[in-house]
């Protein structure tokens, strides 16, 4: 069963950083693009970040200079870098399966399907 398993998480002080993990289980990540999305209580999906199979690396206009996406094929996991939090960032942040097999991938979330559960990311003080 094809299964992504957000982690990584947490309660953190703005100002601070997290790295939040999407491990993949019954599949493998090598020839999959793999995208992050956050969604905050009370607002639309947003599209973060997203990487090729083979390492290229799409980022959403609003979040570039703080998120760095990166990939473990042999670990089969996507990791996202946050740096510089802040009190906006808080949210449920996603991974999802890009659908389109090729060399692309997008931040476009109906792109995308076999979604994570994700994990809460909570930027307070």
């Amino acid at each position: 069963q094809l299964q992504l398993v957000e982690s990584g998480g947490g309660l953190v002080q703005p100002g601070g950083s997290l790295r939040l993990s999407c491990a993949a289980s019954g599949f493998t990540l090598d020839s999959t693009a793999i995208g992050w999305f956050r969604q905050a209580a009370g607002k639309e999906r947003e599209g973060i970040s997203c990487i090729t199979y083979d390492g290229r690396i799409y980022y959403g206009d609003s979040v570039k200079g703080r998120f760095t996406i990166s990939r473990d094929n042999a670990k089969n996991t996507v990791y996202l870098q946050i740096n510089s939090l802040k009190p906006e960032d808080t949210a449920v942040y996603y991974c999802a399966v890009y659908l389109f097999p090729g060399y692309y991938c997008s931040t476009y979330g109906p792109d995308f399907g076999s979604w994570g559960q994700g994990t809460q990311v909570t930027v307070s003080s």
